[in-house]
């Protein structure tokens, strides 16, 4: 993971600065997390692997994970 995300920022792009940095991070980190597939999650994104563990477990989970979602939580 440390790979991948240092491929898609700093070896990719320069920053004036850590905030533009950080920005871009986020931005990135939420794109990966909701919207990827990975084949080692058998196509799952990892939102959408946490989600269906938590169906299954829910007892391992502190906070439920829906609520993580960006954008309005009804």
């Amino acid at each position: 993971m440390v790979r991948t995300i240092k491929e898609a920022t700093v070896k990719r792009f320069h920053y004036d600065g850590h905030d533009q940095l950080r920005a871009h991070l986020e931005s990135f980190i939420a794109a990966y997390s909701f919207a990827r597939r990975l084949k080692t999650l058998k196509g799952l994104t990892p939102y959408e692997f946490i989600c269906k563990r938590w169906t299954i477990e829910p007892e391992n989970f502190t906070l439920n994970p829906t609520h993580q979602m960006p954008g309005l939580n009804i």
